[in-house]
C-alpha cells in the first residue's frame, strides 16, 4: 500500500512539472504557419511587394541590429493571400490596404492599426486619349480592390465631375496586370499602389491624370496593422517594433527608399525616381481626424455600413 502511494505521488510531480514545462515554453510565442511556436525574437509581417511597404522592410534590417528583434518579412502575391494569412494567426502583423484590415476587424479579426504605411503616393492613370475625370464616362477602369482607398479615390474624383461608378464600368484587377492591360487597351485607366502607376507612364503609355493629394488631402492607403495576440503577448517587442517602424520611416529619404526598393521590388531606375516624387513615409501616425475622414468615405461609398470606430481599431498608446 505504501509503494502505490509513492508511485501516486511520484506520477502527479511528474503531470505537474510537464504542464509547467509546456506552459513555460508557449507562453507568450506566436504560432508559424504550420502550427509550431515561432522564436521568442521574432516578428512575423507579411507584405505585397509595392512602394507603399519600404517602411517596414527597411526596418526588418535596422531593427535587429539595434535590439536583437528580428524582423521576418513574408511575401505575398495578392490581397486576398497576405489577409487569409493575417487573419489565421500564421503572421504577427502585415502591412495591408486599411479598408482590409478594417474589414476584418468588423467581422471580428483580433488586429490593430498601428501606423501608416505611407502618405499620398497614389494616382490616377489613364490612356493618353482621356483628357479629364468627365472622360472616363462609359470607359473601363481598374482598381485592385474594391475595399481599397483606389477604390474611394476614383469615386471622389467621379464626384467632382458629376459622375459615379454607375457611370463606367469598373473591375478589379491584379496590380501587375494593370499596366499591360492600360497599353493593351483592355482598360482605360487605374489606380493602384506604387510602383504599377509609375511603370505606365514610365513606358508610355499612360498618363498620369490625378495625384491622391489633388482629390483627397491626406488620404490613408496601407496601414501597419499587428494582431491583438501579439500586442498583448509580447507588449515590449510590439513597443520596440512600432517605435523603430515610425522611425525606418522619418529616416527614409528618397535615396534610401529607392536603395531599398531595388532590393527587395522588382523595378528599374525609371519607374522607382518617378514613383518616389509621389509617396512620403515622414509621419506615420494615424490621427483621429484622418481616420474619421475615412469612416465617412467607407460608408458614403457603400464599402462598409459599419467600419470599426477609431478607439476600437487604431492603438496609438504603445
Amino acid at each position: 500500500m505504501k509503494k502505490r502511494k509513492i508511485q501516486k505521488y511520484v506520477a502527479i510531480f511528474a503531470i505537474a512539472v510537464l504542464t509547467f514545462a509546456l506552459s513555460s515554453c508557449s507562453k507568450g510565442t506566436g504560432k508559424a504557419s504550420d502550427g509550431t511556436a515561432s522564436p521568442r525574437n521574432t516578428v512575423k509581417i507579411a507584405y505585397l511587394p509595392i512602394t507603399h511597404s519600404l517602411a517596414v522592410l527597411e526596418e526588418a534590417e535596422e531593427l535587429e541590429k539595434s535590439t536583437g528583434l528580428k524582423i521576418e518579412l513574408v511575401k505575398y502575391g495578392s490581397w486576398p493571400e497576405l489577409l487569409d494569412a493575417l487573419n489565421t494567426g500564421q503572421v504577427d502583423g502585415a502591412e495591408v490596404l486599411i479598408e482590409l484590415a478594417m474589414k476584418s476587424k468588423q467581422e471580428g479579426i483580433g488586429i490593430k492599426a498601428v501606423a501608416l504605411g505611407h502618405k499620398d503616393g497614389n494616382v490616377i492613370v489613364t490612356n493618353k486619349n482621356i483628357k479629364s475625370i468627365s472622360d472616363l464616362k462609359g470607359k473601363k477602369f481598374a482598381i485592385p480592390h474594391r475595399q481599397s482607398s483606389h477604390n474611394i479615390l476614383l469615386n471622389d474624383a467621379l464626384a467632382e465631375a458629376g459622375l459615379t461608378t454607375a457611370d463606367l464600368e469598373v473591375v478589379e484587377l491584379a496590380p501587375t496586370e494593370m499596366p499591360s492591360a492600360l497599353a493593351s487597351g483592355q482598360i482605360d485607366g487605374y489606380c493602384v499602389a506604387e510602383p504599377f502607376g509609375a511603370k505606365a507612364v514610365s513606358l508610355d503609355v499612360g498618363q498620369v491624370l490625378l495625384k491622391s493629394e489633388e482629390i483627397w488631402k491626406d488620404s490613408l492607403c496601407c496601414g501597419l496593422v499587428l494582431t491583438d495576440a501579439f500586442l498583448n503577448d509580447r507588449t515590449t517587442d510590439a513597443k520596440s517594433f512600432v517605435e523603430s517602424y515610425k522611425k525606418a520611416g522619418k529616416n527614409l529619404t528618397k535615396e534610401k527608399a529607392k536603395e531599398v526598393a531595388k532590393k527587395y521590388l522588382n523595378s528599374d531606375d525609371k519607374v522607382l525616381d518617378l514613383s518616389l516624387q509621389w509617396i512620403s513615409y515622414d509621419d506615420l501616425e494615424i490621427t483621429e481626424e484622418t481616420y474619421n475622414t475615412l469612416v465617412e468615405k467607407v460608408k458614403k461609398y457603400s464599402l462598409s455600413d459599419n467600419p470599426p470606430v477609431f478607439d476600437d481599431f487604431v492603438k496609438n498608446d504603445l
